[in-house]
């Protein structure tokens, strides 16, 4: 469907499937006193705030969070900043820091082997995000706090116990460890239940690992990794997780290659914003149904498609529409190895900024399309917006310090960095931030 879909038409609307998930969003009235302003919205202000123009609904397609958990507690503002387990910055903890990945030592050099994934060549196309990338990013993303690679004393697998005699055993340890200073945290290892890689790592292991290195000034601590996660026996992946209360945070870029996206049917063409195309929900939403709801429910579905405004060729100053229009003018390049190592970094940014989120304390978000929304697969975790809405910018506002404008002018100054300006992800995001300043 992707490669002959035009994105001809825009939808500002939740998917028809909301409906049958039973999601109920919040209403206008709630939506607006989420935010908690300090004074009554002007008319202007008021709609600019709700436009669904700029920050409209969540998606909710079928096997979304939402979808799957429709009656998820939304968290307001005042909920947000009395909520006794939330850490608040102080002077004397106030950064966060961002750990790249341990290296892999000799003794267990197998390792390397399982950070590669299976059935996509040789050669990998993109290259893994850096981490100062990653943490110039989330510098504009948390502007107003110092943002820190944490490069002294780099981790280290190692081996865990004494190998045993097998090959087998060797190459598959139930652990390893990650030496920090002069500890070694044990870190449970399983094979990969959908063998896209040979071996994962266990996360809630990783999440103490990352407390035991927490520096005294930490507001919070986030470990990237470059292996597979997984978190219980029911997962088959995991990408990230945070223990807000603790301050910290782990995110794995492994499953976001894009070397991966046919291997886990991602859209790549219908990634934000191109997910807010009317064409592609209509299809989704379709085919999902049982055959004896389709021939009910395709004409209103196509019917309510229809009536969102048409993509021009001179699209509205609104920033969904200008972002939409950038991505759909992208859509037809060929990509690149620039251009997928940009598509890989925009996506393990997304994700560090939604767990490091946690971290002060904000929720999954059920008001609008936004970063901090649960994500129910890695289809969904595309399909959403690197930026945050009204609601959890409030909290995240209140937490750094700064203002709107200086923290959308940083993130635009980050998108348009001369390797990332013209690349499918960050183009897009750089027109919704252009156009939302003005």
């Amino acid at each position: 469907m992707s490669s002959a879909c035009t994105h001809s038409s825009i939808c500002y609307t939740s998917s028809p499937h909301t409906r049958t998930a039973g999601f109920k969003r919040p209403d206008i009235g709630e939506r607006l006193a989420a935010a908690e302003p300090t004074e009554a919205l002007l008319s202007e202000e008021e709609y600019t705030f709700d436009n669904p123009a700029t920050f409209p609904p969540p998606l909710v397609f079928p096997g979304d969070d939402l979808a799957e958990d429709p009656e998820y507690p939304p968290q307001n503002y005042r909920q947000w900043f009395r909520d006794e387990d939330r850490n608040p910055v102080t002077g004397e903890r106030r950064t966060v820091y961002v750990v790249p990945a341990p290296l892999v030592g000799d003794e267990v050099s197998f390792m390397k082997s399982w950070s590669i994934p299976r059935g996509v060549g040789e050669t990998p196309r993109a290259h893994t995000p850096k981490l100062l990338d990653i943490r110039d990013y989330l510098a504009a993303f948390y502007r107003g706090l110092p943002v820190k690679a944490l490069t002294q004393s780099p981790l280290e697998f190692m081996s865990w116990e004494e190998l045993e005699s097998s090959k087998k055993s060797q190459r598959d340890p139930q652990y390893v460890g990650i030496r920090i200073g002069d500890e070694c945290v044990g870190i449970r290892t399983r094979a990969c239940p959908d063998g896209i890689y040979s071996r994962q790592l266990n996360l809630d292991d990783l999440l103490d690992a990352a407390i035991s290195m927490l520096p005294k000034d930490a507001y919070a601590l986030l470990l990237l990794m470059d292996h597979d996660l997984y978190e219980d026996d029911e997962d088959t992946f995991v990408c990230g997780r945070a223990y807000g209360g603790s301050r910290v945070a782990v995110v794995s870029n492994a499953r976001y290659n894009p070397d991966l996206d046919a291997l886990q049917s991602v859209d790549r063409l219908h990634a934000w914003p191109l997910s807010q195309c009317a064409e592609y929900m209509s299809t989704c939403c379709y085919i999902s149904e049982p055959k004896t709801k389709r021939q009910k429910k395709s004409q209103s579905a196509k019917a309510n498609a229809n009536e969102e405004p048409s993509g021009q060729n001179e699209p509205s100053s609104a920033p969904l529409d200008m972002a939409f229009f950038v991505a759909r003018s992208l859509a037809s390049r060929d990509w690149t190895q620039e251009s997928l190592a940009a598509l890989w970094l925009g996506r393990v940014c997304r994700t560090a900024s939604h767990e490091l989120g946690h971290c002060f304390g904000i929720d999954h978000c059920v008001y609008y399309a936004c970063c901090m929304q649960g994500t129910g697969s890695i289809q969904e975790d595309a399909r959403q917006p690197p930026y945050i809405c009204p609601v959890d910018q409030a909290k995240l506002l209140r937490a750094t310090g700064t203002i709107e404008a200086r923290r959308d002018r940083a993130l635009l100054s980050f998108c348009e960095r001369s390797e990332l300006r013209e690349t499918q992800f960050f183009a897009p995001f750089a027109a919704w931030l252009r156009a939302k300043l003005h």
